[in-house]
């Protein structure tokens, strides 16, 4: 769809990189330009104990790097800057992820590019803001705000989430930043300056939990995977076969479901039970009067009566198990540099 946009990456880690991802994924040319100082973007580096150390690039480099032209040029140098000028001439947009006043140290800030391309798109990551000198990196963010305090269980520690959530969210707000002023450029011819952060990406993504506070004063706690406004939803059962699922019931139509397939149809009389509120008031009961009835269900059995009887339950699997199903794999993206998950994954069709 994006075949004939050209977007100059300067760009690391993962934020950025993310952003770029997206645009090759739909067919524009990336020019992904790194620092032969450092030999390369960082996460060239970020290998497992399991990787071969004499390898060019990191699992988790291959993870956003799809499709992309590499080029190694020195900011500091002269002649290299100047190729990188040359670059951003021809270009629609422009991704970066510049600290306080590191573009302008390196004279590739938005109003020395504007000059070289008045119409360019030029979309920044920053950490905390434009004007905070922090050095931001996505646990850092998790722990600013919020995030690792209410992740975790009651008995262990704050936790980080194992993605680096925040560097997604604030990949994801860039991208539809770009593309409103890619939008407005059709429109009036104009470029524009994008810029997101980090800490505002966060915050903006912190959804029921953020709402929860704001309204009630409750600050949400560690709870596991329970959910803090709905029961039962998060509680972990057990089979008979030994895997796990997770149920995720919304309404009561699902409860009264899943306690007809139980066999506790007494459940859904009972006042602590027979509503929402209550069921959330009384979940640590409720989860005791249930989870030994799983047991006499084998997996396969009990996800086949779910399916039917329109009951969400999840099975909890590991990394190898999600990618022996076939609508997963068929997401993997591989090149020169590895294999990815694409993450691109909408579809539009004008028929």
């Amino acid at each position: 769809m994006l075949h004939d946009i050209k977007v100059i990456e300067l760009a690391g880690v993962l934020a950025g990189p993310s952003v770029g991802l997206f645009f090759a994924e739909l067919g524009a040319q990336v020019i992904k330009v790194e620092n032969p100082k450092t030999e390369g973007d960082i996460t060239r580096k970020w290998k497992l104990p399991a990787e071969d150390i004499n390898a060019p690039t990191s699992a988790y480099f291959a993870s956003v790097n799809w499709n992309k032209q590499h080029v190694f040029l020195d900011y500091t140098a002269q002649n290299d800057l100047q190729q990188i000028y040359l670059l951003i001439k021809e270009a629609e947009v422009l991704i970066c992820n510049w600290k306080m006043y590191d573009s302008v140290k390196y004279k590739l800030d938005y109003a020395t590019i504007k000059k070289i391309n008045p119409n360019i798109i030029y979309a920044n990551i920053s950490g905390f803001g434009e004007n905070d000198p922090r050095v931001a990196y996505d646990i850092v963010l998790q722990a600013e705000t919020g995030w690792m305090f209410m992740n975790g269980t009651p008995e262990t520690q704050a936790q980080k989430i194992p993605i680096a959530i925040v560097d997604l969210f604030a990949a994801h707000q860039l991208k539809e930043g770009i593309l409103v002023a890619y939008i407005q450029k059709l429109k009036t011819g104009k470029g524009a300056f994008v810029s997101v952060s980090l800490y505002e990406a966060a915050i903006a993504s912190l959804a029921n939990q953020a709402a929860n506070y704001l309204n009630t004063g409750i600050i949400p706690q560690r709870t596991g995977s329970l959910h803090p406004n709905i029961a039962p939803y998060g509680e972990i059962i057990t089979t008979s076969d030994g895997n796990q699922f997770v149920l995720a019931i919304g309404t009561d139509k699902q409860f009264y479901a899943l306690c007809a397939l139980i066999g506790r149809e007494d459940l859904i009389k009972d006042v602590r039970f027979n509503s929402n509120s209550s069921r959330v008031i009384n979940r640590t009961i409720l989860f005791e009067l249930i989870k030994d009835t799983f047991l006499l269900f084998r997996s396969d059995d009990l996800i086949e009566k779910c399916i039917t009887a329109n009951i969400p339950i999840g099975a909890i699997r590991n990394m190898q198990e999600v990618f022996e199903n076939s609508t997963a794999s068929d997401l993997i993206l591989t090149d020169e540099i590895g294999s990815r998950v694409r993450s691109v994954i909408f579809k539009i069709s004008s028929e």
